[in-house]
Order: C-alpha cells, then sequence, then structure tokens
C-alpha cells in the first residue's frame, strides 16, 4: 500500500473535496516546482493519491534544488512510481517538454530570513524563476499553468478595512527594505497576465495568505509554527508584540484542495485569495494552541507570554483576506475549523517526534 508524507485522513478528505473534478487530470502530466516546500509536499500528496484512488494514469515531474533533500526529507514521494525528480534551479532548469500538460509554479517560500538578508537572490528567483516557468509553458503548450501568489501582493492592510478583496488597488512600498518578496510576486504576477495575453496561455492566479497544518515550519517567522513548537515543548507560548495583529488560518488538507481546484476551474487571469476569512488575533489564536498543545507539570495547559505592550491609538496590524470570490465562483469552503486544524498539527509532530526519538516524547 502506498503511503504519503501527510495524514490518509486528510488525502481522503481532500479527495471527497474534490470529487468530479480530478477526472480534469486524467492522464495528464503535471511539472510542479517547489516540491519540497510546505505548500508543494501537500499538493504532490493529494494528487498521486487522487491518481490512486481513481486510476487517473497521470504522471508528476518535481523540479527541485536538491534530490538528495528531496529524498530525506520526503522518501515516500521520491520512491513514487509516478513521479520523477528533476534537480535544477527554477531559473534556468534545462527540462524537456515531454507531454506536459499541466505547471503549478510553487517555487520561492516565503522566507522572512531571505528576504532581509538577500534581497535581490528572493526578487530574482521569483521573477526569473517565473518567466522561466512561463516560457517552458508556452513551449509545452500547456493546458494550464497555476502561479502560486501571496496575500503579500496588496501590502499593508488599512487600518479601517477588515477584509482585502481581489479587487484592492493598494501595494506594498517599494521602498520598504523587506518589500522585495511582496514586489517580486506583484511583477511574477504582471508576466502571468502579460503572457497570458500575448501568447493565450491560460494563467491561474492562486494568491495565499497563512496556513497551519502538517509540514509548516515550526522555527521561522510563521506565528502559528512557533506558537505550536512552544506548545510542544511545554511552553510558555511566547508572542513578542502585544498580541493583537490579526490574522486568519487555513488547514493545509483545505489549502490543497482549494489549488486543485483553482488549477483545473478558475477563471484564467482572475485571482483567488486563498485562506480563511475568519480573523483572529494572535493572543486568541495562543488560546487555542495552548487548549490543545500537551499538558505540562501539574497538568495544565501552558502559559501564555505577552511580551509587548499595547500603544495607546495604535492601529490593529491586520491581514485577513475576503474569500467570497472563492466561495460564489468555485465552490470552495473552509472546511477544517481552527481547532481541529491546530489539534491535528500538534498530532502529526508528536506522532513525528516519536518516530525520530522513541525515547523521548518531544524528540529533544
Amino acid at each position: 500500500m502506498t503511503t504519503f508524507p501527510v495524514p490518509a485522513e486528510d488525502l481522503q478528505r481532500i479527495d471527497a473535496w474534490l470529487g468530479a473534478d480530478w477526472e480534469h487530470l486524467r492522464g495528464a502530466r503535471i511539472l510542479i516546482t517547489g516540491g519540497t516546500g510546505f505548500i508543494g509536499i501537500w499538493l504532490i500528496s493529494s494528487i498521486l493519491a487522487a491518481d490512486a484512488s481513481h486510476r487517473l494514469d497521470l504522471r508528476i515531474s518535481v523540479l527541485t534544488r536538491s534530490q538528495a533533500r528531496f529524498r530525506e526529507r520526503v522518501p515516500e514521494l521520491a520512491d513514487h512510481p509516478h513521479l520523477a525528480v528533476i534537480e535544477g534551479d527554477v531559473r534556468d532548469a534545462v527540462m524537456g517538454c515531454a507531454d506536459t500538460t499541466h505547471v503549478i509554479h510553487a517555487a520561492a517560500e516565503a522566507s522572512a530570513q531571505l528576504n532581509a538578508e538577500r534581497p535581490l537572490e528572493m526578487i530574482d528567483t521569483i521573477v526569473q524563476g517565473t518567466r522561466r516557468m512561463l516560457e517552458f509553458a508556452c513551449a509545452c503548450s500547456v493546458r494550464r499553468f497555476l502561479f502560486v501568489s501571496s496575500g503579500a501582493v496588496y501590502g499593508r492592510q488599512p487600518p479601517g478595512l477588515s477584509h482585502i478583496t481581489e479587487d484592492f488597488r493598494g501595494g506594498p512600498d517599494p521602498l520598504d527594505a523587506m518589500a522585495a518578496y511582496a514586489e517580486a510576486k506583484r511583477l511574477a504576477e504582471q508576466m502571468c497576465a502579460a503572457v497570458a495575453r500575448t501568447r493565450s496561455l491560460p494563467v491561474l492566479i492562486a494568491r495565499c495568505w497563512a496556513f497551519v497544518g502538517p509540514w509548516l515550519p515550526l522555527d521561522t517567522h510563521f506565528a502559528a509554527g512557533n506558537l505550536i513548537r512552544d506548545g510542544l515543548q511545554g511552553g510558555p507560548l511566547v508572542i513578542r508584540g502585544d498580541g493583537t495583529t490579526e490574522r486568519s488560518y487555513l488547514y493545509a488538507a483545505d489549502l490543497a484542495a482549494w489549488l486543485c481546484r483553482i488549477l483545473l476551474r478558475a477563471t484564467p487571469v482572475r485571482p483567488y485569495n486563498v485562506g480563511s476569512g475568519r480573523g483572529l488575533s494572535i493572543a486568541a489564536l495562543a488560546e487555542v494552541v495552548a487548549g490543545c498543545s500537551p499538558a505540562v507539570g501539574s497538568g495544565e495547559r501552558p502559559r501564555i507570554d505577552i511580551r509587548g505592550m499595547r500603544q495607546p491609538g495604535a492601529h490593529i496590524d491586520r491581514y485577513v483576506p475576503d474569500v467570497t470570490r472563492a466561495r460564489t465562483e468555485l465552490d470552495l469552503e473552509v472546511w477544517t475549523p481552527l481547532p481541529e486544524a491546530v489539534r491535528m498539527t500538534i498530532a502529526w509532530y508528536r506522532a513525528r517526534a516519536k518516530v525520530a526519538s522513541p525515547h523521548s516524547e518531544q524528540g529533544r
């Protein structure tokens, strides 16, 4: 029986949510970039699981900078008979067209460290990488090209705006030292639109927001990952700010289903926000994580340590999408409630720690 690096029950739910949509991939030959990352692992697993369930006779090629790292990270995928691993840089990789029918371009993760320390590399990877993949898609005459973009393209959310729609005309400050990722994604979207217009390539655009689930990094700038890490270690759950910052979180299985449906059914050159429209403060998120975390010491849940102070008159930093378009046009829903999403994420990391270190429950 084939195993995958994500929970089997999640793959079953994704399969059920998409239903007849999978028929669009019968006989497909799909190229996926960014296959070693959080989104890539979920997409590859979901599509290959559907292939097994529906006998779709599809094949996936994944472009990664390191075959060895891909194999080490997800050996279940590396050995799958319907997956070919191509080593190369997305900016200049040499690939044969073969019979590629779909491209999912998900390379270039939202790395705050790379954005801060090597912004030109960040820009080059996103912009040149997207141009290279668009050229490849045109040469292969692919049926659909999905560009995995980001909600960062909207820039800072205005204080009086509760949710951002796809029609919002704001943008990041081009002189902001931390705007390299956002500006590069904006330019990449512009290139997608230009190629779609001039070369009739069906380009789909998914603007991704914030997520929680297995494979979410626990040691980077993602608040949900950091809080889950703190909870797994017994606490405290540390919040560096004042806890009022608002975000929303979509579970990884929901994310995979949304991206697949956008690939298969969305209107070309019409962006779709991908995320949850239910905003909550980081302090409220910490309460959810604490309630789902393993008990410590006397059996009590981990404590929450809010280290910042609320400044009088300060606006709330908000980053929450409006997902009405995805709901009404593509019948997409936030199927997994946040407490359930957090519980499943914590359970997956605890099980993974036990496998890695059977003599220590936390794997430390």
